[in-house]
């Protein structure tokens, strides 16, 4: 096989700027999924079904539906609503942090319930209000134990912001894309990308195996 390295030579940059743009799409997703999860999780705790119910359809709904599927309709449906040119970075940030908080909401209830219900009855013994309970007993608790499924979670984001490549986001998988499309060549963009991805699931898992290693000590 005639591999042609002047081809991922040529395109270097602009997979560096897609590299960086997948990251920042990525962490960004993943901390507004985080926030928006939280309160989705908490909401389908509570023990009210016509409050449980919209939180339970919201993470059916983006569960149960391609994450691809979701990111046109906001992009093509959603965005035009706000934007006359919606930006397809943008897009898929919503898209995806959309997406992350119906897995990030099941993350947060399984790690809360988790806990032992006796110690949120000891905090409110000693005076606690619930949301002080949760914030200064239960969360921190929980946290710990969650932090290999948030883990996942964000390696799962980092692949399917490849899926960006449908809106025309400029990630690392359009600018691969982009490469074979000049070239007419497959193996030199996408298994250059596919080694970017590999890389960066790899450092993060070993970062990931640190953190809860440390945690997991205390």
């Amino acid at each position: 096989m005639d591999f042609r390295f002047e081809i991922i030579q040529e395109y270097a940059p602009f997979f560096l700027r897609g590299v960086l743009l997948t990251i920042g799409v990525s962490i960004a997703a993943i901390i507004a999924g985080s926030i928006l999860g939280l309160m989705i999780g908490l909401g389908k705790m509570s023990t009210k079904r016509l409050v449980r119910f919209p939180f339970e359809w919201y993470i059916n709904f983006f569960r149960g539906t391609p994450l691809v599927v979701q990111m046109l309709l906001v992009h093509f449906g959603v965005m035009p609503l706000f934007f006359a040119q919606p930006s397809a970075t943008v897009s898929l940030v919503v898209s995806l942090s959309l997406n992350s908080a119906a897995y990030v909401a099941e993350i947060f209830r399984a790690g809360i319930q988790s806990i032992d219900k006796g110690q949120m009855e000891a905090a409110r013994s000693l005076g606690m209000t619930h949301a002080q309970a949760m914030r200064y007993i239960i969360l921190p608790q929980a946290l710990k134990r969650m932090i290999p499924p948030f883990g996942n979670e964000f390696i799962v984001l980092i692949k399917d912001s490849s899926l960006g490549l449908v809106i025309a986001a400029p990630e690392l998988m359009y600018w691969g894309k982009a490469a074979a499309g000049e070239y007419y060549r497959v193996w030199e963009p996408y298994l250059t990308v596919a080694f970017i991805y590999l890389l960066l699931t790899l450092s993060l898992s070993k970062l990931l195996h640190y953190l809860e290693r440390k945690y997991s000590n205390q």
